[in-house]
C-alpha cells in the first residue's frame, strides 16, 4: 500500500495573517480621533477671541465719548479762565493809566490854584502867560479835570470841604436857603469824572 501525499487540491491553511488589521488602518483610526480634537478647539478659541473683540468694539465708543467730553470740558474751562483773565487786565490796565493821570493832576493843583488865582484878580486878561495857561487847562481838560465849586450850591461834605462857617451876606450875593449852603470858596475843588481829587474849600452859612 503506497502513502498518500497530500493533495493539491486542498487549501492551505494561514493562521492569523488575515484576522490581524493592517497597520495603515490601525493608525489611520486614531489619528482622525487626535485631528478632531485640536479643530473644535480652535474653533472655540476663536469664537472667544471674536467675542472679546466685539466687547472692546462696544466699550471703545463710550470710552471715546467720555474722553471727548473730558477735554471739551477742560477746553472750555481754560476758555472761561482766559476770558476772565482778559477782563481783568484790561480793567487793571484802564485803572492803572486813570490813576497815572490823576497823579499827574494832583502834582499841577498847586499849579492850577494859582492860574485861577491870577485870573480871578485880572491878572490873565491878554498876554503870552494868559495863552500857555489856556492851553494847560485845555490839555487838562481832556483827561476829564473839572475845577468846581461857587457860591450858592448846597453844601455836600462829599464834594465840600467846610472852613468856617458864617453869615449870610448882606449884599444879597447868595440868597438864605433852607439846607447849610456855600456862600463863599475860599479854595476850588477839582474832580476827573466822578474821582474827587480834591473837595472843594469853602465857607458855609446854616439855615435861618
Amino acid at each position: 500500500m503506497t502513502e498518500q501525499s497530500p493533495s493539491a487540491n486542498e487549501p492551505e491553511v494561514v493562521v492569523g495573517e488575515a484576522s490581524e488589521p493592517t497597520t495603515a488602518s490601525a493608525a489611520s483610526e486614531p489619528a482622525s480621533a487626535v485631528d478632531a480634537q485640536p479643530s473644535q478647539d480652535a474653533e472655540v478659541g476663536a469664537e472667544q477671541v471674536q467675542a472679546e473683540q466685539e466687547a472692546v468694539a462696544d466699550q471703545q465708543p463710550a470710552a471715546d465719548r467720555d474722553l471727548a467730553a473730558e477735554r471739551l470740558a477742560d477746553l472750555q474751562r481754560l476758555q472761561a479762565e482766559y476770558v476772565n483773565y482778559k477782563r481783568r487786565v484790561d480793567r487793571d490796565r484802564a485803572l492803572v493809566q486813570e490813576r497815572a493821570a490823576q497823579s499827574v493832576i494832583e502834582a499841577l493843583l498847586p499849579v492850577l490854584d494859582d492860574i485861577h488865582g491870577a485870573r480871578e484878580h485880572g491878572d490873565l486878561v491878554d498876554g503870552p502867560f494868559a495863552a500857555i495857561a489856556d492851553k494847560l487847562e485845555g490839555v487838562l481838560a481832556k483827561f476829564g479835570l473839572e475845577r468846581y465849586g461857587e457860591p450858592g450850591e448846597e453844601f455836600d461834605p462829599n464834594r465840600h470841604e467846610a472852613l468856617m462857617h458864617t453869615a449870610w451876606p448882606q449884599d444879597g450875593s447868595v440868597s438864605s436857603a433852607g439846607s447849610t449852603t456855600v456862600v463863599q470858596v475860599l479854595q476850588p475843588g477839582y474832580r476827573a469824572g466822578e474821582q474827587i481829587l480834591r473837595a472843594a474849600r469853602v465857607a458855609v452859612a446854616d439855615p435861618e
